[in-house]
């Protein structure tokens, strides 16, 4: 066992809770998504959501939550929007840009890195359920699906295999 600046470097290290800071409204702003996965008759299936607005096929996703790790946020939003009970991997799978729209009309330079979520069970009622549809794809037709190349080569290359 190895010691460095206070982590052990034995087995996988663990994500920890991070600490968000205000950012500039220029400033790149990072996300958590969330690729909900199952298996159904043996073959992966990822789950896909409508955006508020645009009502395009996207991933859960959202920002930064004050003392969660990434994959935990990644998992909240899949409850948020999609009413995804399941299991979080604390695997980055990668990340894709994308400009968000604000409230206040100005577009935001987005990174969003993706964590793997098991989803267990959906539920009818959760947070915004009356504001998105939620639907299953296979890995291939969900990349067609949606309109960030990078975001789309991330679900086409998805492998749940490994993951526990």
């Amino acid at each position: 066992m190895t010691r460095t600046t206070g982590f052990t470097m034995q087995g996988p290290l663990k994500q920890l809770p991070i600490i968000v800071k205000a950012a500039r409204k220029s400033d790149v702003r990072s996300q958590f998504a969330a690729l909900c996965y199952r298996r159904e008759r043996g073959k992966l299936r990822v789950l896909l959501v409508t955006s508020r607005g645009s009502k395009r096929w996207i991933v859960p996703k959202g920002w930064p939550m004050d003392r969660m790790t990434p994959a935990a946020c990644a998992a909240r939003e899949a409850w948020e929007e999609a009413g995804v009970v399941g299991q979080p991997y604390d695997r980055c799978l990668g990340l894709y840009s994308y400009t968000k729209l604000d409230s206040s009309g100005v577009m935001l330079p987005c990174v969003a890195m993706v964590y793997p979520i098991h989803v267990k069970s959906l539920s009818d009622h959760f947070p915004e359920h009356d504001q998105r549809k939620r639907k299953w794809f296979s890995p291939k037709k969900a990349a067609r699906k949606v309109d960030e190349p990078e975001l789309a080569r991330i679900i086409r290359d998805f492998d749940a295999r490994g993951l526990g």
